[in-house]
């Protein structure tokens, strides 16, 4: 059970109201009193606001529920399509929405690059991907499957010269293409040195050549006749050139060259949000302490590894020499946002004073403002933004209305603060259909302050699915990706963006890869994103940051977008073409297939949020492959089983029958987890398999399928139960 203090009409969990007073309040500039005032006001004058929209989102998914039970038989696109608009679903587009946002900082107005998403709750991966602005491609190289195994190149325990020979050939001919000598390879160079300003690369043949661009030339560290580093840049991100003759690698190589480092997390997303599994006051504290100390530089981390036990911190900038010969400076750490949650939950970490728990999105939007005030006044030695601004992300809004709430949020939340307008800006998550299909109208409301617009698969099918429960049975969930709706919308966010003028204002983002050990079949894929025009897109790990770092030195999104806004298009119909079955021709294998491959999923990632805690970890797949689960992997797999089980493709019986026997199989991927409790020991008394079946059991009933109400249940459930067994 929560302690409250009284603070004026609101009753605040103790624990959080300790953490406000003692740490996130001193050296803001702020009288704690009049703070809480303010707070109270926000509450009581958007609170209820709030609620209407969530209320509004229902009303509007009973209405496409009936009309679909109505014409399931003979469905007509345009009497659909004149229904969404009746309904005010489809909204106008404005005829003029230009976004005129100021004060961005160039990682994410200029750069195209990563991005990382990390739950901030865990510190050491917090650091890890702050920290993960810079890497090494050797080492990205060495311990992936990118390189083979074969012919003598395996992974060994200690290091494997053939295999490091391929890294090297591999890292020479990735220099090769992005800062190409004139005539001649970085697969022949034996020294590099600083000549007259010019890059001078010594060959084998006793030769010297120059870079076939000079301007790729930044900078060094060291002497100019002996660098121990050349700074090169390409496409806007930077490539680092370590060198150091007596170094393990670096005595092996030709031309001393230990490493290659490349610029890589740009940006990195602290997520508060779909892979934290926070319920409480407690867990709150927790994920907003380490906000804290990433914003104010303290942030520290201290865990074992191997025998020794290690200590992480944030990293410090880099120092270089410039060509002029003047120092210069790189900023050491990723560009943090902080992804909120949505709209649609509430918490008891306060009440009201009418006994309500506050919307959880208008906590964090206060609260988070208010910590990354320090980083604006330099309350620590290292400065997350340079130009002055709060980076907050904003997810599962539904329409322009809702991106209307959080523009009026957030410039109250500057009144309270003392900020000026617009200091806040705002990454709008395109993930849910209505936001798919209203994305200009929902980038009109926030026009002043938007740097940030992306794309996601999993999130974005779950709604799509949900919103269109009662329209038939949905195709099988390999089979999305290939859905004529995915690729209109994949297709729009980009032109809707460059068409409201995000370009050198605002990132445009795509989607997660999912599969961290398979890295591979990420750099044969992930391109095709910025292929399509993003200027950013998410990966799962720093490893991946750096694989995924060479395909922006092989496209220049920039480009690629001046030339895509020189297409028009309406991808509507496209986004509104419902992806149900057509045949229903599965044979019962097919079937089963599909229920024991979504079962095992959900089992998967539910039995470690619920029962320890864990918002996002790599979860093995039915075939043993990890994959990245948060609760949007969570919330598609939910319902796609609870549409086959509305349309009589499955049965409840056969539900429960799977879930049990993938419950089992999950089981034993766990048994080397000294915390994990097996679900198939008992599982009426299990609560992770109880909350995992109650996903799809009612999943029709859940709101827009989401699946945060049913995990938090059962996680404050579970967490009463285990405090009273320890009383």
């Amino acid at each position: 059970m929560e302690t409250y203090i009284q603070v004026g009409s609101l009753q605040v969990a103790n624990a959080l109201y300790q953490f406000i007073q003692a740490e996130a309040l001193p050296g803001s500039g702020l009288n704690a009193d009049l703070f809480w005032q303010q707070f109270e006001e926000l509450i009581a004058d958007l609170a209820q606001v709030n609620k209407r929209l969530i209320e509004k989102r229902d009303e509007l998914q009973d209405a496409i529920h009936e009309w679909h039970k109505r014409n399931r038989e003979s469905f007509d696109f345009a009497a659909y399509k004149s229904f969404l608009h009746e309904i005010a679903y489809l909204e106008p587009a404005p005829t003029d929405c230009v976004v005129t946002t100021e004060q961005v900082d160039d990682e994410i107005a200029l750069q195209a690059g990563p991005q990382l998403v990390v739950p901030v709750n865990n510190a050491r991966y917090a650091l890890n991907a702050a920290n993960a602005r810079w890497g090494s491609l050797y080492d990205a190289l060495y311990g992936t499957d990118v390189i083979g195994e074969e012919d003598g190149a395996e992974r060994t325990q200690g290091y494997n010269p053939v295999r490091g020979r391929q890294v090297i050939a591999y890292g020479r001919a990735f220099l090769d293409q992005a800062v190409p000598l004139a005539g001649a390879s970085h697969q022949d160079a034996s020294a590099y040195a600083i000549v007259d300003g010019q890059l001078a690369v010594a060959l084998s043949g006793g030769h010297t050549a120059g870079l076939q661009d000079a301007s790729k030339l930044v900078g060094y560290r060291g002497s100019e006749s002996e660098p121990t580093a050349i700074l090169l840049t390409n496409n806007g991100l930077h490539i680092e050139i370590q060198i150091d003759r007596h170094h393990a690698i670096g005595c092996t190589d030709a031309a001393g060259v230990k490493d290659i480092v490349l610029e890589a997390a740009v940006t990195t997303i602290m997520d508060c949000e779909d892979s934290v599994a926070a319920v409480d006051a407690e867990d709150k504290v927790e994920v907003y302490r380490n906000w804290l100390g990433l914003m104010k530089g303290t942030l520290t981390a201290t865990f074992k590894k191997g025998d020794g036990v290690m200590t992480r911190s944030l990293q410090a900038d880099r120092s270089y020499t410039s060509i002029a010969g003047q120092p210069l400076e790189l900023r050491g750490r990723s560009l943090l946002f902080v992804r909120n949650v949505g709209h649609l939950m509430t918490i008891d970490a306060i009440v009201d004073r009418d006994g309500r728990e506050i919307p959880e999105g208008i906590l964090d939007a206060v609260v988070t403002s208010l910590i990354a005030k320090h980083d604006l006044l330099r309350n620590g030695t290292l400065a997350n933004s340079t130009k002055g601004s709060i980076y907050i992300v904003k997810p599962k809004m539904h329409g322009s209305e809702e991106a209307a709430f959080a523009n009026t949020l957030f410039n109250r939340v500057e009144d309270m603060l003392g900020l000026t307008r617009n200091t806040i800006k705002i990454g709008v998550m395109d993930e849910e259909r209505r936001t798919s299909l209203n994305l200009q109208a929902c980038i009109a409301q926030v026009k002043e302050r938007i740097v940030f617009i992306n794309t996601g698969f999993l999130d974005r099918t779950g709604d799509e699915m949900h919103t269109s429960l009662e329209a038939g049975p949905m195709i099988r969930k390999n089979e999305m990706k290939a859905a004529a709706w995915l690729q209109g919308y994949e297709r729009s966010n980009v032109a809707t963006g460059l068409a409201c003028g995000l370009q050198g204002r605002a990132q445009i983002g795509k989607g997660m890869w999912a599969m961290p050990d398979l890295m591979k079949e990420m750099l044969k894929q992930k391109i095709g994103q910025l292929e399509a025009g993003c200027t950013t897109a998410w990966v799962p790990s720093p490893t991946a940051a750096v694989l995924h770092a060479m395909h922006y030195h092989q496209v220049d999104v920039r480009e690629v977008q001046n030339r895509l806004k020189l297409t028009k298009a309406d991808y509507t119909d496209q986004i509104l073409d419902i992806p149900v079955s057509a045949d229903r021709a599965w044979t019962s294998e097919h079937i089963q297939q599909e229920l024991d491959n979504n079962a095992q999923g959900i089992l998967g990632y539910v039995v470690r949020w619920v029962e320890q805690g864990i918002g996002c970890s790599k979860v093995p797949d039915i075939n043993n492959v990890g994959l990245m689960e948060d609760r949007a992997t969570l919330r598609i797999s939910s319902q796609h089983m609870a549409n086959w089980l509305l349309h009589g493709i499955c049965t409840e019986q056969q539900v429960v029958a799977t879930m049990k026997r993938m419950a089992q199989v999950v089981d034993e991927q766990n048994a080397g987890d000294a915390a994990y409790r097996r679900m198939s020991d008992d599982y009426e008394a299990s609560a992770a398999f109880q909350a995992a079946l109650a996903l799809v059991l009612q999943g029709y009933e859940q709101p827009n399928g989401y699946t945060e109400p049913i995990l938090h249940k059962y996680r404050r459930e579970f967490k009463a139960k285990q405090a009273s067994l320890r009383v």
